[in-house]
């Protein structure tokens, strides 16, 4: 499946549910129970390499694995990029589609800095990745400013980035860990009809909301490391 393909999949109110894997053999299963595409979880795959998340673990180590779970599989992975680990936009393409990407996420926490990028920052960056790249990737960028639990007080100047990151080329804003539906409900409406990435609620059809595409991030795998250290316990 090509980027265009991928794209084509995010219908809003009738969204993409991604799966986030790992390594390959997660990436085989997700493949096995019918999904249409893979997504990588940088939290997960930096756990599984023995580093921890936002960006501590060696790029290369990323990228090699990435390659593998696109190699273990037939449909089309998009990769969590993180920051984009300091790279040069042309180089970050250029490593994502030798991983056999066509689609990454990219987030707006700098994480040299331990803060999120200035809006204008943020969207000169994804200008150039979208310039490099062409049509060649699903541009997922992400919105941070939810993290830590904030909501509403934040929404403005959630929607202020959404639209400067479309507007640089982004395919789809992802406003991660935004976990009031009306507040949710609100910031799709802003910057309808484009595509938003939003989580699971509990108790919520996140689709009614019209989001086009929802991931699980880390959600799977903390779900199977809780499940083997249980198990661990009782052997």
């Amino acid at each position: 499946m090509t980027a265009a393909a991928l794209r084509a999949l995010h219908v809003p109110g009738k969204p993409l549910l991604l799966p986030n894997v790992w390594d390959a053999d997660s990436a085989r299963l997700v493949e096995e129970a019918g999904f249409p595409v893979v997504a990588t979880s940088s939290h997960a795959v930096a756990a599984v390499l023995g580093y921890g998340d936002g960006e501590r673990a060696p790029v290369d180590e990323m990228f090699a694995a990435a390659a593998r779970i696109a190699r273990a599989v037939s449909v089309p992975v998009t990769v969590d990029a993180e920051s984009g680990y300091g790279l040069p936009a042309a180089e970050l393409v250029e490593r994502l589609l030798e991983a056999g990407a066509v689609g990454c996420n990219l987030e707006d926490t700098d994480h040299a800095r331990g803060a999120l990028r200035p809006i204008a920052e943020q969207a000169e960056w994804l200008a150039s990745v979208r310039e490099a790249a062409g049509d060649a990737l699903v541009l997922n960028a992400r919105v941070d400013l939810f993290l830590g639990g904030r909501g509403a007080e934040v929404l403005p100047e959630a929607i202020e980035r959404a639209k400067a990151y479309l507007a640089a080329g982004a395919d789809c804003v992802y406003p991660i860990l935004l976990r009031s539906a009306d507040v949710l409900g609100e910031f799709v409406r802003a910057v309808s009809p484009a595509a938003v990435n939003g989580n699971r609620i509990p108790g919520v059809d996140v689709a009614s909301l019209g989001v086009a595409r929802v991931s699980l991030g880390a959600g799977l795998w903390r779900e199977t490391r809780e499940w083997l250290a249980r198990r661990l316990g009782e052997l």
